[in-house]
């Protein structure tokens, strides 16, 4: 059946927004062009969104090209502001945005492992509370935040995780609370994967994992375009994940003697100074990642080292892809991102002579910052869908 006039006007305010979202700002013309729509159907919409206060003339085209054919449309980008937040185990970074994802305000507050729960929860509150007034006066939408551990895929909630810190619970459950503003959690890893699909190394690849090494190690799994969680949430505990070469095995609550025990950055770090490379034990940055840096940099037994590195990550990334087969994988966070297309390659080469399957590796753009890229991302598509709900 046609699409009744209401519905054809509803699909087509969306699409505008929609393109106006990721690539605006445009010209009536340009959107035209790129919606396929008429130039009267095409008017009309523009007057439509602008009358609902979606969108504002924001320019025009050219230097000495002036009336109605040059003004630049784009996102009423301040209608609300929007928040990231990356929880670590000994840190919070929160970021604040505009509805186009543009920074306004950012803050970073170390948490000792010794402050209390109720504590650390206060601090981090107040500090997101702190950033969103440097931010300005419109109110916070949405909210993502990546912590670590496992999501409840039927609540939504962030599972209470031996090894973790108890504030990250209490904090979600705070700002649900406190906020008028909807709070998203995710998995951090995952976060990652989402910011890299959008803005990083796996753009153009809609079928890959992403194998992240920082402090610790996990993984994200995007098979067809999305983030698979798996029943219990559990998908990417990689670290648990049994491979030759470590004493023992993990156990139901500890991932010592898994995937952990050679990836991590404090085996890393061990590594390192066993071939010369000086790296630290501790501190905000992985020691891991200090280390494969300093081995690029042709420190101590570089060679050695790297090698090494990648015969323990094409380990597990073998593993990956005799089950998934994702055609891609991707090394992210701070270790990933400090070896770069050097590191990848090495694994790469390696991984062609433990698996039949071809798997190309390559490196994460984003780097440590990809979780907050990630959970911005994720608060903004809630904060689009709902604000920017076509008019009917």
């Amino acid at each position: 059946m046609p699409a009744s006039p209401s519905t054809a006007r509803a699909i087509n305010d969306r699409l505008a927004l929609r393109l106006l979202q990721q690539d605006g700002p445009l010209t009536a013309t340009q959107l035209k062009t790129l919606t396929g729509l008429s130039r009267p159907t095409v008017a009309d919409l523009v007057e439509r969104l602008q009358s609902a206060g979606l969108i504002k003339v924001v320019g025009e085209t050219g230097a000495e090209r002036r009336g109605p054919n040059a003004r630049l449309y784009g996102i009423v980008a301040d209608r609300a502001h929007l928040a990231g937040l990356d929880v670590r185990t000994d840190s919070v970074a929160v970021v604040v945005a505009d509805l186009l994802g543009a920074t306004l305000a950012e803050a970073t507050l170390p948490i000792g492992s010794d402050t209390a729960a109720d504590d650390a929860v206060e601090q981090a509150v107040a500090l997101l509370e702190r950033t969103a007034r440097a931010a300005g006066t419109a109110p916070l939408h949405s909210v993502g935040i990546g912590a670590p551990g496992l999501i409840d895929p039927v609540t939504g909630e962030l599972r209470d995780t031996t090894g973790l810190p108890a504030w990250h619970r209490r904090l979600v459950r705070a700002l649900q609370q406190r906020l008028p503003a909807t709070v998203l959690v995710e998995n951090e890893t995952n976060l990652a994967a989402v910011a890299e699909h959008r803005i990083g190394a796996a753009r153009d690849h809609d079928t890959f994992v992403l194998l992240w090494l920082g402090h610790g190690v996990g993984a994200a799994v995007m098979l067809d375009g999305r983030l698979r969680r798996g029943a219990s949430g559990g998908a990417g505990e990689i670290g648990f994940l049994p491979v030759p070469g470590t004493v023992g095995t993990p156990s139901a609550v500890n991932c010592d003697g898994g995937f952990h025990s050679l990836v991590g950055s404090a085996p890393l770090v061990e590594l390192a100074n066993a071939h010369g490379i000086t790296a630290p034990a501790g501190g905000q940055e992985p020691g891991g990642a200090v280390a494969v840096r300093a081995a690029l940099a042709r420190e101590g037994d570089s060679e050695a080292f790297l090698d090494t590195l990648a015969d323990r990550l094409a380990l597990g990334v073998a593993a990956v892809a005799s089950v998934l087969d994702p055609g891609c994988v991707l090394l992210s966070g701070e270790v990933g991102h400090a070896g770069g297309d050097a590191l990848a390659a090495r694994v790469e080469e390696r991984l062609a002579k433990l698996s039949p399957l071809r798997t190309e590796v390559r490196a994460g753009l984003l780097g440590g910052t990809a979780v907050l890229r990630g959970a911005v991302l994720t608060a903004r598509e809630a904060a689009q869908d709902a604000l920017f709900t076509p008019v009917a």
